[in-house]
């Protein structure tokens, strides 16, 4: 009952065999692989096989593969980008996890809706790839400093983009990576988004935020002074016993993964300090140690 939502991390997949084995032991019970634009170079058939015997060794599940970029331009540095999707929805039975995510990708510079027609285009095919061995797509829910206007990676940072996507694209296997964290900074509800979209929710990642109410009444949100800091779960402004409650009333089963590297404290030497805290404090979120009913 416990494990019906497990509590991991995010490790690059370049550094996953000598990082997992050094921080299994604090208790991640998940880990979700990142590529990086691409990933060409590396056998997947292989690097699975390692990832599985360190799985076994220490008792963890691989949540979820996921490769960043901009599969709907596909060219320049993203231009392996759908290439990629492919080798992962290919691959991700052999990691043991149906998930396969990244970014949308965008048409740069352009308002959202021109995105539409090359996402559907992209994103249906990729979705009929995955639905012939089980894996579902999901898109984080970061702008990467995009807006409605115009950016460069990803249109899934807005529920009014969602309502396009999945209208556009009614595929049952296509989700999103939703965290509180990008809400958060701009200035919405994650507890009443998250009732909303649960049905839509694939996997979680786990990165706070702490929003400075005194510096927006004060300065607003156009000014020099930073409004928001991004924060390891824990020591942001997020209640995660609500967040898990909804996720557990909805029958979410899946992961939530902690997203490390951008809190502005526990950084540096405190990086794993900060990630081993959240590790812990996301336990005691979800109920603290399984206790057994009276048979």
């Amino acid at each position: 009952m416990q494990h019906e939502i497990k509590i991991g991390a995010l490790v690059e997949a370049v550094d996953a065999l000598r990082i997992i084995p050094q921080i299994a032991r604090h208790g991640f019970e998940s880990f979700q692989l990142t590529f990086w634009q691409t990933t060409r170079g590396t056998d997947l058939a292989e690097f699975a096989k390692q990832i599985g015997e360190l799985a076994e060794e220490h008792q963890f599940v691989v949540s979820g593969l996921g490769v960043f970029g901009n599969a709907l331009t596909n060219t320049g540095d993203h231009a392996d980008m759908i290439d990629s999707w492919k080798r992962l929805i290919d691959a991700a039975p052999l990691f043991g996890t149906n998930l396969v995510s990244g970014f949308t990708g965008r048409i740069p510079g352009e308002p959202i809706p021109a995105s539409m027609p090359r996402y559907t285009e992209v994103f249906g095919e990729l979705s009929k790839r995955a639905e012939a061995n089980g894996t579902r797509i999901v898109f984080e829910n970061c702008p990467m400093d995009g807006t409605w206007k115009t950016g460069d990676y990803n249109i899934a940072h807005n529920p009014s983009a969602w309502e396009m996507m999945f209208n556009a694209l009614p595929a049952d296997n296509i989700g999103l990576e939703w965290e509180p964290c990008h809400q958060m900074i701009n200035l919405m509800d994650p507890i009443a988004q998250l009732r909303k979209w649960t049905d839509k929710i694939y996997h979680v990642h786990g990165k706070d935020a702490t929003i400075a109410w005194d510096v927006i009444r004060e300065h607003g949100i156009h000014s020099p002074h930073p409004f928001y800091f991004e924060r390891t779960p824990g020591f942001g402004d997020c209640n995660w016993t609500d967040v898990i409650t909804i996720l557990r009333q909805a029958g979410y089963k899946g992961s939530i993964d902690i997203e490390g590297y951008h809190d502005p404290v526990y950084r540096g030497e405190l990086e794993m300090t900060g990630q081993v805290y959240a590790l812990n404090h996301l336990k005691h979120c979800r109920g603290g140690a399984f206790v057994p009913n009276p048979s």
